[in-house]
């Protein structure tokens, strides 16, 4: 009987990195910047429209009620029909609907082509969340993630210098700035869909890189590890909707994307202010996400091992919110803008590690819709920043509170990583799972 070939795990590693973080970070990019480019192209489409500020927030933010209410169904079409298909569609969709954007005409048109654009993009992100659980064990998640994410920095880094310069091709082609912003960062969409279908393997068993026996060693490394940490697998995906645990997590998530998206959405506006150009604003703007990709990228890798990754969620949450506090009572505006820098950094980097809490109790179509619950709910803070930020500011007539009610979602959200560790080690106590509902694969 033949023996089998001895499997290198780092080489394995090594090679499944390879293969999908540049490729999954490039579309990350795409769909980053597809997100953002609103705020660059409101400093001009507002007026060119005849939008109100509260017309173009709430416009902004219909994106996230379209993402919610297809996340989960995304999700679980993705499982279904396999991730290249499903994700080229994604990429196709959401590219025509940010072309279409540009020729806006008026608040109606806005608002439905935005809402689309939530819709199209819908399970994207968790998507790849979920991908990385086929081809990764959970000890490398929390740096797959990190590296993944470190795109959507990049993203904010490149998105604000090209954001600034199409601006100023206001007139060009018979086009103005913003509806430029719009077409340039469309198209990219369009076409890293269709290099998707040619590229993408779906699974580690249908995977070209990897050798027999390499396949073998993951699917064995993957199977020991969900029996190791008797996760859940229901037959009906959906039953993740009454998850005790998913519905705690989908709260404690939405703190970060609330203060993610209140903060990159703003900061062209605030830097604004301090009386530069487009192009200069731009420019400026890749600071705070250049200092985000490297804390993405570092932080995650500083968690692993550690015998608890709740400071590594905890102690960057509660720092953001400080320095939000501080980024408004600070008299110059060098030293506002180095706090909403830290700020930045701080929202980011414990996310990836937020990210490899779900996959330690769901697996298979569960982990697919848990994670989509999660993130979509978790997404309405975007909803949240575009709509109850400026509200607040109205009536306060204050720029500084609403930077507090920032600081104190940033905060609750990060003390909440105690309880819902605390929940997750309850159903994981001895005998939990035939009582919990924790995993019978008849579920």
């Amino acid at each position: 009987m033949r023996e089998r070939a001895v499997v290198n795990e780092r080489a394995v590693i090594g090679k499944i990195t390879r293969y999908l973080i540049p490729y999954l970070g490039i579309i990350y990019l795409i769909a980053y910047i597809d997100r953002q480019n609103v705020s660059y192209a409101k400093l001009q489409m507002v007026d060119a429209l005849g939008l109100s500020e509260y017309a173009y927030g709430l416009g902004a933010s219909l994106f996230f009620i379209g993402y919610f209410l297809f996340e989960v169904p995304s999700n679980i079409f993705l499982e279904r029909f396999g991730a290249p298909r499903w994700f080229a569609r994604i990429m196709l969709t959401w590219g025509a609907v940010t072309v279409a954007l540009a020729y806006t005409q008026n608040t109606t048109m806005f608002y439905v082509l935005r809402f689309l654009l939530g819709v199209c993009e819908a399970g994207f992100f968790p998507g790849v969340l979920y991908l990385l659980t086929l081809w990764f064990p959970h000890e490398y998640r929390g740096r797959m993630v990190g590296s993944f994410m470190v795109f959507s920095a990049f993203a904010n880094a490149i998105g604000a210098p090209i954001g600034g310069m199409l601006l100023d091709l206001d007139g060009y082609g018979g086009h103005q700035g913003w509806q430029w912003v719009f077409l340039v960062t469309g198209i990219p969409a369009m076409l890293m869909g269709i290099v998707t279908l040619f590229y993408l393997d779906g699974t580690p068993e249908t995977s070209r890189i990897l050798t027999p026996e390499e396949k073998r060693w993951l699917a064995e490394r993957l199977a020991n590890e969900n029996n190791r940490l008797a996760k859940t697998s229901h037959v009906n995906p959906l039953k993740v909707l009454a998850d005790g645990r998913v519905l705690l997590m989908s709260v404690f998530y939405i703190a970060f994307p609330l203060g993610a998206y209140g903060l990159s959405y703003w900061l062209p506006t605030i830097v604004k202010g301090f009386g530069v150009s487009n192009t200069v604003n731009g420019w400026i703007n890749v600071i705070p996400w250049l200092m985000v990709a490297l804390g993405l990228y570092y932080w995650p890798k500083l968690a692993v091992g550690a015998r608890s990754s709740t400071p590594f969620i905890v102690g960057p949450a509660l720092v953001g919110a400080a320095c939000l506090i501080l980024s408004v009572y600070v008299p110059s505006n060098t030293l506002r803008f180095a706090f909403l820098c830290i700020a930045a950094v701080a929202i980011f980097v414990p996310q990836p590690i937020l990210w490899s809490i779900p996959s330690t109790f769901l697996s298979g179509a569960s982990a697919a819709a848990g994670l989509a619950v999660i993130n979509s709910v978790g997404n309405l803070g975007g909803f949240i920043a575009q709509n109850v930020i400026p509200w607040i500011r109205d009536a306060s007539g204050s720029n500084t509170v609403p930077m507090l009610f920032l600081a104190a979602c940033l905060a609750v959200g990060g003390l909440m990583t105690f309880v819902v560790q605390a929940v997750i080690r309850r159903h994981r106590v001895p005998g939990a799972a035939g009582t919990a509902g924790l995993t019978h694969p008849a579920q």
